[in-house]
């Protein structure tokens, strides 16, 4: 009997941290949000260039638990994304739409031009895999400057 409790409650332990540790590395939207400041702190900080390989780079301070911050212009190029970074070589990304037919790239520009901070929701793929999911990323405006950053939580 003190064996199958033992036993137990060792299971339950165990299901108990693995379930906070996955808990854990999904990103919170106040991380979100000062991941954005900082990244626009950095953009004010030390210039365009230094944030453009600052916030590109996959290893980098901006990529954390499941979730990442990208760098825009107002007129929708991208200008640094750690994860998929092909996206910088289009001279534009308004026409791009998620699955559901969103044009996600103009609602960003939209907000960042319009009120300067704010949420979009859109489909767009995890980190590592193809399939879209719900996601909805912070976008903002850098004052001042014709850049605005963003990054996401999966719902």
């Amino acid at each position: 009997m003190k064996k199958s409790v033992f036993t137990m409650t060792m299971i339950l332990m165990l299901i108990a941290c693995f379930t906070t540790l996955a808990w854990a590395e999904n990103a919170t939207q106040d991380e979100v949000i000062a991941k954005c400041e900082a990244a626009a702190k950095l953009i004010q900080e030390k210039g365009i260039d230094s944030a453009i390989t600052a916030i590109g780079d996959k290893q980098g301070p901006f990529v954390w638990k499941d979730t990442y911050v990208f760098l825009m212009d107002l007129d929708g190029k991208m200008l640094a994304h750690p994860i998929k970074p092909e996206l910088t070589q289009k001279d534009n990304l308004l026409q791009v739409k998620d699955t559901d037919g969103k044009p996600l790239f103009m609602e960003f520009v939209e907000l960042a031009g319009n009120k300067s901070n704010g949420w979009v929701d859109y489909m767009w793929p995890k980190p590592g895999q193809n399939a879209p999911a719900a996601k909805s990323s912070y976008i903002l405006r850098v004052t001042g400057t014709p850049y605005f950053v963003g990054a996401g939580i999966y719902k």
